[in-house]
């Protein structure tokens, strides 16, 4: 296998894996968000059926939990096994926000395990309550953690090159780089907004699926408006992305939009299609690019004509982006309009044609998800480290990733088939009816 196969599949090897891991990370970020919510409101509304959104959404939590471990293990793998000129240059200065990624994620799984296993031992359901943030907290600073070694990789500091060697490195200055305000808010607020919106396509799939009880609706309503919340907060924060995009990485906002020339007044093109450099089909909205990148309809917005061909990143990253803000958009108009249809009690949020537009709005969310990770990750091409490394330099020369790839595979393969089986049957042995009922019974008896 030659270096540039070895660089082929240790890139495919690591976009499969990272793919894999942002869906169990997303979730695994966001969900305990929701059940601290779902047992607040439950608490404050001296409501049952919020307690136990709470208690069955931390049960199917704990299996994406165990699942993530080993995505996350392996990607650790990776970075050494796959990239090792790159974690040989920068694997001091990345070190910190790595090691304290890792102290989260373990003050997390501790206060769950507790949580967990005091379920019914709280008289006062606030303070069993008190241990959920901890785990809120612990699943949200290792997204931060995680994705402040991300940003560093787009906007790298922190240290001085002498002879091809890092010196002078400070790790606190890496970690805080100008990338890392908008990328930590972006990640947050997309793994709330898509649990939410996930957590809400299973309650309207229930509804549909002829369970109309109350519990089911409470949900529905609870994750709609949780979802339109984070929904609206991405969108901010997607508008202090492009700005950030158009001072530090011109050369990615300009391949996003198809900006071939830089020029004032810049339209921002949606859809299209690139038919040998030209484009065709496109929406064109007149002035948005230069308000996107300089809050200034008349701006001068940075095109690709300024920057060599080999740095470039590929364009087709435009569909990418498109698709990720195109179901954004979706998702806070279908959000927005189901809490407005609900508090007017208007009909049509009940129809079973609507319920199923919502059930779709989970994989849906899960597709932007995926389409916003891989236009972050290919949009700083062709550089691992940039301005300083490329991405062909800093991979392995060995040549077994192939074989490394079709094991990962398999392994991706299981533990997704797996974790399906686990939550389907846990779920379908243990309907929310049943439950409800036997802690009626449990209620009745200690009473007695």
């Amino acid at each position: 296998m030659g270096n540039e196969e070895s660089v082929f599949f240790s890139r495919v090897l690591t976009e499969l894996t990272l793919s894999f891991h942002i869906i169990y990370a997303t979730i695994g970020v966001g969900i305990p968000l929701m059940i601290m919510i779902a047992q607040w409101v439950g608490i404050k509304k001296q409501d049952e059926h919020y307690i136990l959104l709470a208690r069955r959404w931390t049960r199917g939590f704990v299996i994406t939990v165990a699942v993530g471990v080993v995505t996350g293990t392996a990607i650790g793998l990776q970075l050494s096994l796959l990239w090792p000129n790159f974690m040989e240059l920068a694997g001091n200065v990345i070190a910190l926000p790595l090691f304290m990624e890792t102290f989260a994620f373990f003050f997390e799984a501790i206060f769950l395990g507790i949580y967990l296993y005091t379920w019914d031992r709280f008289e006062n359901q606030k303070k069993h309550l008190l241990l959920l943030i901890p785990v809120a907290i612990g699943a949200s600073f290792s997204a931060i953690f995680i994705t402040m070694v991300n940003a560093f990789m787009n906007a790298p500091q922190g240290f001085d090159i002498v002879n091809g060697q890092l010196v002078n490195i400070n790790p606190v200055l890496a970690m805080f780089t100008p990338a890392m305000p908008t990328k930590v808010a972006h990640v947050l607020s997309t793994a709330y907004m898509t649990s939410a919106f996930v957590l809400a396509s299973i309650g309207a799939y229930r509804l549909l699926k002829g369970s109309n009880h109350i519990y089911h609706k409470k949900a529905l309503m609870l994750t709609m408006k949780i979802g339109l919340i984070f929904s609206i907060a991405t969108a901010v924060i997607g508008d202090f992305s492009g700005k950030y995009l158009a001072e530090y990485q011109p050369e990615k906002l300009a391949a996003a939009e198809w900006h071939f020339e830089t020029e004032e007044g810049a339209p921002l093109m949606l859809y299209g299609v690139l038919d040998d450099g030209e484009v065709k089909y496109a929406i064109k909205i007149p002035y948005a690019l230069s308000i996107l990148a300089h809050s200034n309809p008349n701006a001068e917005v940075i095109g690709l004509d300024q920057f060599p061909e080999d740095e470039i990143p590929p364009l087709y990253i435009h569909y990418l982006f498109d698709l990720m803000v195109t179901i954004g958009m979706w998702m806070t108009a279908l959000s927005l309009i189901y809490v407005l249809g609900t508090w007017f009690k208007m009909r049509f949020v009940s129809a079973k044609w609507f319920r199923w537009l919502i059930v779709l709005g989970g994989p849906l969310s899960i597709i932007a998800i995926e389409a916003g990770w891989w236009f972050a990750e290919v949009g700083r091409q062709p550089w691992i480290l940039r301005g300083i490394m490329r991405t062909e330099d800093a991979a392995t020369s060995s040549g077994q990733v192939d074989l490394m790839l079709l094991l990962f595979a398999g392994l991706y393969l299981v533990l997704a088939i797996g974790s399906i089986i686990v939550l389907t049957r846990m779920f379908r042995k243990n309907p929310v009816e049943q439950e409800l009922a036997d802690r009626e019974l449990e209620k009745e008896g200690e009473l007695r």
